[in-house]
This record gives structure tokens, C-alpha cells and sequence, in this order.
């Protein structure tokens, strides 16, 4: 689902609001949907190897949609160690696992790091989100993403704000160009 202008909603999301070269998702959120229960398989459920089918099926989508043929580097939304450790695997990096089958791309998951704990976003307006996430992202090395363009994936946008924050951190690298993936977009926002 990479429509364009007025068709794509995620990019109508987060338009305005940070520089973004494209944006993708592959489904809408909406509770009790079928992409509820996919997502929260993959979250809170521990399905690996699902998270890395779907983030093949978005690969296949970006790989075809021809918008996406300058992206140097997939990078993965990070999680806090605590959460992951929790969870025991980060699922948007599983999902970047599945597109990089697709979609042949590095991985980078060790350059932008979440560099404190946040509480959950699930029960927060936009503005709350918006606060939760400042200054929680940051770069180790500026210079591997200088010049590059980055597809940024994370498991679902909602309010954009996780998505904002962390954009944030990755523009601090010169010359960078950002791309956004995500599984699932909510209707919210």
C-alpha cells in the first residue's frame, strides 16, 4: 500500500512534521481487525517468525513500488533494553529481517539507540506521546548515516510521534535523507 498524495496515509500523517522522502505502510490499524491480532501476535505474543512473513510481504511491496530504489540502510525503531529483554526480541527489527529478504538492504540496528526508558504509548493522546518521546533517541556515530537514505521501520504508527522522535535524532547526521516503513498505521490521530 505505498499510494501516493491524498491516497497515502501515512505520509498525510506525518506530512509537515518532519522531512520525509516517502513513507509506506502495509495495513490500517483498527481494533478488533484482523491487523490487531497480527500486531499483537508479533508484539505480545512472541511471533517472531511472523513479524518477519509480514516485513517480507512489505519488502515485496517497497521492492515493487520502485519509490524506495534509493534507501542505502534499513533501520529498525530500537526499544529500550529493559523492554526488549522483556519482550525478547525487538519486532521492528524482525520486521526490517523479513524486508531485507525482499528488499536487499544492511540492517543497522546498532546506531540509533533509545537512550532512556519510556512508559507505554498505547494510552497517550498525541500530546502526551509527543512529550514521552523527547529526547529519548540519539545517535552513536553521525557519520555512518552521513549522506545516506534511511528507511525507518517500525512495527505501527500511530500518532507519529515515536516516528518524529526518532527522525529527529537521525537528521542530526548530515545529509541524511529519511524514508518511513511501517507495518500498520492507525486510523487515529
Amino acid at each position: 500500500m505505498t499510494a501516493r498524495g491524498e491516497d497515502n496515509f501515512l505520509e498525510l500523517r506525518l506530512r509537515g512534521r518532519i522531512p520525509i522522502e516517502n513513507a509506506a505502510t502495509l495495513l490500517i490499524f483498527k481494533q478488533g481487525g484482523i491487523t490487531q491480532k497480527v500486531v499483537h501476535q508479533i508484539k505480545y505474543n512472541g511471533d517472531e517468525r511472523l513479524a518477519v512473513v509480514m516485513g517480507r510481504k512489505l519488502g515485496t511491496v517497497l521492492a515493487e513500488s520502485g519509490d524506495y530504489d534509493t534507501v542505502d540502510m534499513l533501520v529498525p525503531v530500537p526499544l529500550h533494553r529493559r523492554k526488549e529483554r522483556k519482550r525478547g526480541y525487538n519486532q521492528s527489527l524482525r520486521l526490517c529481517e523479513g524486508i531485507q529478504q525482499a528488499f536487499p538492504r544492511p540492517v543497522v540496528s546498532d546506531n540509533l539507540i533509545r537512550s532512556r526508558h519510556t512508559d507505554s504509548q498505547t494510552h497517550k493522546n498525541r500530546q502526551q506521546r509527543l512529550e514521552n518521546m523527547k529526547d529519548v533517541f540519539n545517535l552513536r556515530d553521525n557519520e555512518q548515516f552521513a549522506g545516506k537514505h534511511l528507511l525507518l521501520v517500525d512495527d505501527v504508527i500511530t500518532t507519529g510521534a515515536t516516528t518524529e522522535a526518532c527522525c529527529q535524532a537521525l537528521l542530526t547526521a548530515e545529509g541524511v535523507k529519511i524514508s518511513i516503513a511501517s507495518l500498520a498505521v492507525t486510523g487515529e490521530t
